[in-house]
């Protein structure tokens, strides 16, 4: 979607979510116009997805000059981004202010293309939201913390379909190569990913641009089903069997007095286990090379979808705000919304644009956004008021910290 031809705006490259296995540049993204009428180039894109876009095997490999296979759906992000280097002022982009976002498996993509040495010089700033790749991912021929390699994931895949060579899968159409499941996954392949990507940033060696990382209050409730333990005793025993020597530190930092308290404890440790603690470590890994600077948000808005009150701020509820496009089929008619729904929507896509305009999401008339910090660690919460607030949950995503370090060892 373009701006006003003959100026150079500022270009947004955004990733589409589901898991890496599901979802196109169309998924939640009906209409980028009020984006682009803030001042924008929109590009959207598509990528292999699944077996398609991440599917290692040794046969694979050898073909390969890089020695390297997987990762395919990187590939295509990374040539979509040179597309927009090379193309985008036809469209009244700059080609130097370039930001990737995504949010979910799109974020994650952010984060993995933030890594990557391929991607250096595609784009200029990153946003990612809900979702960091911060935990051990396969590395091509080795297992390492107990994941099979991605080369076996590859062979056991060509196993199950009942092909025994590269020239099997490829004699295979698609809906065969589609009914066997295999989840998308970035692999360390030493080539689009040299190595872990929370090793890469924790020794500074991603490329250095400005980010917004954030997640949501109530991430889970898309994700869990609610069948609870209906005890105490049952909930300890769950505890036990999930944390083993870490089951008191977890029950520490997630209390449980009561039945009536084990939903809310269940659906936040998993919000914070897959979604607030990768962001904080994104934010931290950032700011601590000392490059760039990062900018974090909890997006706690419960907006007023019929089943509020069951969701509350859920996975992928601050992407119509984003947009500033709040009737996308992801809002109904059935939305109860107020004009505090067009207000924050119109503020969060402020900061957005002001982001892939300068750097800096901060802007007249909006609360002042400080850079993350080590020390007091500020953040921007999206509630109903906005406001900056320090420290997101520290006991909480401390934990998970500590625990993550235990289960993957000291090398981890």
């Amino acid at each position: 979607t373009t701006a006003d031809q003959g100026d150079d705006h500022p270009v947004m490259v955004w990733f589409h979510g589901g898991g890496w296995n599901t979802g196109s540049g169309m998924s939640y993204t009906a209409d980028g116009g009020p984006l682009v009428k803030k001042g924008v180039v929109l590009v959207t894109v598509n990528y292999r997805l699944g077996v398609f876009g991440s599917l290692a095997h040794p046969e694979l490999t050898a073909e390969s000059p890089q020695g390297a296979s997987g990762n395919y759906g990187f590939l295509d992000q990374q040539a979509a981004l040179s597309w927009v280097q090379d193309n985008i002022r036809a469209f009244g982009g700059d080609p130097r202010r370039v930001t990737i976002f995504g949010e979910s498996a799109g974020s994650w993509s952010v984060n993995v293309l933030v890594a990557s040495p391929l991607s250096a010089g595609l784009f200029h700033r990153a946003i990612g939201q809900s979702g960091g790749r911060f935990e051990p991912a396969p590395h091509l021929t080795e297992e390492r913390y107990k994941l099979k390699s991605g080369e076996q994931r590859g062979l056991d895949y060509t196993a199950a379909l009942g092909a025994e060579s590269l020239d099997d899968l490829r004699a295979s159409s698609a809906d065969q190569l589609l009914s066997i499941p295999f989840r998308g996954q970035e692999i360390i392949d030493g080539w689009v990913l040299p190595d872990d990507v929370r090793t890469i940033f924790s020794e500074g060696r991603q490329n250095h641009v400005p980010v917004i990382v954030g997640s949501n209050g109530s991430e889970a409730t898309a994700f869990l089903h609610p069948t609870w333990p209906t005890t105490l005793q049952e909930y300890r025993q769950h505890v036990n069997a999930e944390y083993g020597q870490y089951a008191e530190a977890f029950s520490a930092a997630y209390p449980v007095n009561s039945v009536e308290d084990i939903p809310a404890v269940m659906y936040g440790a998993r919000r914070d286990w897959r979604f607030a603690w990768p962001m904080r470590a994104w934010a931290r890994a950032t700011t601590a090379a000392g490059e760039t600077k990062a900018y974090l948000y909890d997006f706690s808005y419960i907006p007023p979808h019929p089943w509020s009150e069951d969701l509350g701020a859920y996975h992928t509820a601050e992407i119509p705000y984003v947009f500033d496009h709040l009737t996308t089929s992801r809002v109904s008619a059935s939305w109860y919304l107020k004009e505090r729904d067009y207000q924050l929507a119109q503020i969060m896509s402020s900061y957005w644009v002001n982001f892939a305009t300068t750097g800096d999401p901060n802007g007249e008339g909006l609360p002042k956004w400080e850079p993350y910090n080590l020390a007091a660690e500020p953040y921007l919460d999206f509630g109903e008021v906005v406001q900056l607030s320090h420290g997101l949950r520290p006991i909480e995503l401390d934990f998970v910290e500590e625990y993550l370090a235990s289960k993957y060892g000291a090398d981890y």
